[in-house]
């Protein structure tokens, strides 16, 4: 089952304590796609500038990911910069050139049109509503948002909310999303507006799915070392809908599972800097770490 991700494509140059790197790939499309591409074909919209070196990503189109979407303008791709303080979970953001991607319009090609599963990576959300007038009826719909956006955007994100069957976002911005502190409360009153669930990303704390079915919480797999955790979230995201893609029915047992594939794909991405660990592992990897996870929240 085919995954259609929109969103950036970009170069980071990041520095945490454990290093640092320079023009790293990075962008919620390719983290996305990287990771979604263990378990489905996935194509990627993005756009970037015409000093972008297509031969650092040659690596995807092994991995089951069409790039034709990938359109080139004349100018610079977009980059970002960051550094992260010794709480690996605080950092600073360092520069932020937006480049060719301050004016992407997506446009979706035929063939994506009719793909099934459709991942709106943070983009603004004008543009994320005209993705979904662009694609014939998807299967499932799964939209993410940043901060930026709910302060600057609210009207159009709720416009959104009405119109995707879930919402992944991290407790703070589901916080500064509903003015209520109770995650379990904030997210019910998401789920009012329209979305079928919601996960919550608590970062190396796991994640929460919230749906009308119920409440569960996924723990992140203990990582002994995080060297970056750059793209992680878009990690979760990419496993998350990557083991949805493989399931007939998307009930509450598989969005279950698929939010501990999540935690797990993106447990890999925090081990390197850009997408080093992920090129290196395989599925039977990953299913290994969530039987470790079944196994730790036995009792």
């Amino acid at each position: 089952m085919s995954i259609l991700v929109v969103g950036s494509v970009a170069l980071d140059t990041v520095e945490t304590p454990h290093g640092k790197a320079d023009d790293a790939l990075g962008g919620s499309a390719l983290f996305f796609s990287t990771a979604a591409s263990f378990f489905s074909p996935v194509n990627l919209v993005g756009v970037v500038g015409n000093d972008f070196d297509f031969s650092k990503i040659e690596f995807l189109k092994e991995k089951q990911v069409d790039l034709s979407g990938l359109v080139v303008e004349e100018g610079e791709t977009f980059r970002w910069g960051g550094k992260y303080k010794k709480n690996i979970n605080l950092r600073d953001t360092i520069f932020t050139d937006l480049n060719v991607f301050q004016d992407f319009k997506p446009t979706i090609p035929e063939h994506y049109r009719n793909s099934e599963l459709i991942f709106l990576a943070n983009i603004d959300p004008d543009l994320q509503l005209d993705v979904l007038d662009q694609i014939d009826k998807p299967r499932i719909s799964v939209l993410d948002t940043m901060n930026f956006w709910i302060s600057g955007k609210p009207k159009s994100l709720m416009r959104l909310l009405e119109k995707v069957d879930i919402l992944i976002l991290n407790d703070e911005e589901l916080v500064q999303l509903t003015d209520v502190t109770n995650l379990y409360q904030g997210a019910m009153q998401i789920l009012n507006k329209g979305p079928k669930a919601i996960v919550i990303k608590k970062g190396e704390h796991g994640a929460v799915l919230v749906s009308s079915k119920g409440y569960f919480l996924a723990p992140a797999y203990p990582v002994r070392k995080v060297v970056d955790p750059t793209g992680a979230g878009d990690s979760f995201a990419g496993g998350f809908m990557g083991y949805l893609s493989t399931c007939e029915d998307i009930n509450d047992e598989n969005l279950r599972q698929a939010v501990v594939y999540g935690n797990i794909t993106a447990s890999f991405t925090v081990e390197d800097f850009s997408f080093n660990r992920l090129k290196e592992i395989s599925l039977p990897e990953i299913s290994e770490r969530v039987a470790s996870v079944r196994e730790m929240t036995r009792f």
